[in-house]
């Protein structure tokens, strides 16, 4: 990718370029799902870690779990969770403005003093549309947007995910190489100069 493809998937509608990798173990843990579909999902968060060469873990020392993914069918479900209003303050406010934006997705994160990920919750709500994407696809889409912050608009017009071979759905070679780059290293765990890309582009050449 070039420079300027890398920096239009870190900076945000307001035109603030941020790129954040997470800065400790992730820690899962799914709401919602059967067993089989648990599997699926947590399957497709080790292979995104181990792409970007990060680590999973049994348990995070400060929050137990420091990855919460939650699946339901309406967002009035989410408010009744017992004590998710204490991680996520205004959660009733946030729901009834998802609803009526009649989403089916949202992903909150949080930061350590650093700046880098700390923690995550994502949000979806299985609709018509949902549904029908096939579990692996969904799982890895998923994976892929919560393993950096990435811009609020870097896969609005193309998603992270190609057909490959035999239909099997995979990441986007040049996607993949972007994750891997930002986790190198040599390159720090948040970013918010756009120059940050041009180092991005040139660590995928050097890992290709």
């Amino acid at each position: 990718m070039e420079p300027d493809q890398v920096q239009a998937l870190f900076t945000r509608g307001d035109g603030q370029y941020l790129c954040a990798r997470w800065g400790r173990p992730i820690v899962p843990v799914v709401f919602g799902v059967e067993d089989a579909t648990l599997s699926v999902v947590k399957g497709a968060l080790e292979a995104v870690v181990a792409l970007a060469g990060h680590q999973m873990a049994e348990t995070d020392p400060e929050l137990g779990a420091n990855l919460m993914i939650f699946f339901f069918r309406d967002w009035a479900e989410l408010p009744e969770v017992p004590n998710l209003d204490r991680l996520v303050p205004g959660l009733a406010e946030l729901c009834a403005k998802l609803a009526a934006a009649d989403a089916n997705q949202y992903r909150i994160f949080r930061f350590d003093v650093e700046g880098a990920i700390r923690a995550a919750f994502v949000f979806i709500r299985m609709d018509a549309h949902l549904a029908a994407v096939p579990v692996e696809t969904l799982a890895l889409s998923q994976a892929v947007q919560v393993i950096l912050l990435w811009s609020d608009r870097a896969f609005a017009d193309r998603s992270p995910l190609a057909m490959g071979d035999g239909g099997a759905v995979m990441l986007r070679p040049e996607i993949a190489g972007v994750i891997r780059a930002v986790y190198d290293p040599v390159l720090p765990g948040v970013a918010q100069d756009a120059a940050h890309a041009l180092r991005v582009a040139a660590r995928m050449g050097r890992l290709a």
